[in-house]
């Protein structure tokens, strides 16, 4: 009986952040972003060559149905870098391992603190991927659209050191 109970309270608490997603993305992005969306579609990501990041890109957006959300497509970029899966305690944990790779703004901040404060359950997780972050070398400042075409695992070599790759099931 309070299995059940618990699993039903983190399931409601999981809700709610989902809620809280779906409903800041829209206004974080139309105040705070001001850039060009990458005017790219999945398909046309499916297109590049297997080895590329781009074509990564894509078979991720392809597996989870999803497009790219215009003006934050290079969030989409860090699922694929880092190998996290889109669950409310995966999109948290993401976002532990940017700012522990430097990454600072209103939106992270605020995933973080309703993350850690409304699912605390899954808090060795998100510390061991904000560990993560800092052991790697910084990609929060790249231009993902120009380097669609390079290949996903010299891209990751370069920003993990092969241990995090191992941890992170990464390493080919």
């Amino acid at each position: 009986m309070n299995t059940l109970f618990f699993n039903k309270i983190k399931s409601l608490r999981k809700q709610l952040i989902i809620w809280l997603f779906e409903h800041s993305q829209r206004i974080y992005t139309s105040l705070f972003k001001n850039h060009e969306s990458w005017n790219l579609t999945k398909n046309d990501l499916l297109n590049l060559p297997e080895p590329t990041f781009g074509r990564h890109l894509g078979e991720f957006l392809d597996e989870n149905n999803f497009e790219l959300i215009p003006k934050v497509e290079r969030h989409d970029c860090y699922h694929v870098l880092c190998g996290y899966n889109t669950d409310v305690e995966d999109e948290i944990a993401l976002q532990c391992l940017c700012y522990g790779n430097g990454k600072r703004s209103p939106y992270l901040y605020g995933a973080i603190i309703l993350g850690v404060t409304i699912l605390p359950d899954y808090y060795t997780y998100y510390y061991k991927s904000y560990k993560t972050g800092k052991s790697a070398n910084p990609f929060h400042h790249f231009d993902y659209k120009k380097i669609l075409n390079i290949s996903i695992a010299d891209f990751r070599s370069v920003i993990f050191p092969k241990a995090e790759l191992i941890k992170l099931n990464l390493y080919a």
